[in-house]
């Protein structure tokens, strides 16, 4: 059991370096592009993929304590990872609002961007792989981190649908307005996708201390 356990493990590192190469490449690029033709759409989307790029390394660095604690035979505690993924996304809210407001009263138009669709069509493709991989991994070894990491995947693929929908929209018809609508949806998804994680977060901690509480009374 415990051989198949750190085959998983293994399986799951080489799917968050595999996140990790996706997620900085499509995080430039998708800033890159943003600022070029000041698309709030495309620059919110750039940060939740820095977002995730973070979170991918927390739980690659989670993964490998786990694999030395089964070696050593200790218990890693993954309740720091969970709640640093789920600040990090609550973080990406108010930098998205805040870039609307301000383009809406400057009043920026934005242009079309065919790089930007380029990395929207290689998310749709990407991002639901990476997603199926680590909730696949994470329920098996019943790796929250993991599992959390696969929402932010699912979500950023619904993100991707959303900006590449927009991005042709306004590559064809010249439709700047578009790029504000796509942008609240992403914002839709990001303050959906934080409170899941924190609402998973906060049931696991309430779990862990309802066992720590009967563990007395076991006792006596």
């Amino acid at each position: 059991m415990q051989a198949d356990t750190e085959v998983l493990l293994k399986s799951g590192l080489w799917v968050e370096y595999a996140s990790l190469a996706w997620m900085a490449v499509e995080g430039f690029v998708s800033i890159y592009s943003g600022l070029m033709v000041w698309s709030l759409a495309l620059l919110a989307f750039g940060g939740d993929s820095v977002v995730e790029l973070l979170s991918s390394f927390a739980v690659v660095r989670h993964l490998r304590e786990i694999t030395t604690a089964q070696t050593l035979g200790t218990h890693v505690d993954d309740s720091r990872t969970e709640w640093v993924t789920a600040i990090l996304l609550f973080s990406l809210i108010p930098v998205i609002t805040l870039g609307a407001t301000y383009s809406l009263l400057t009043g920026i138009q934005p242009e079309a961007s065919p790089l930007g669709i380029g990395v929207a069509f290689g998310a749709v493709v990407i991002m639901p792989i990476l997603w199926y991989q680590k909730r696949r991994i994470g329920k098996m070894c019943n790796c929250l981190p993991l599992e959390i990491d696969a929402s932010e995947s699912a979500t950023c693929f619904l993100m991707s649908i959303a900006l590449l929908v927009g991005l042709v929209i306004n590559y064809f018809l010249t439709l700047p307005w578009i790029d504000y609508l796509v942008t609240m949806v992403i914002l839709i998804f990001v303050i959906r996708e934080a409170a899941d994680s924190l609402r998973e977060v906060s049931a696991k901690r309430h779990c862990s201390s309802s066992r720590a509480g009967l563990v007395p009374n076991t006792v006596q």
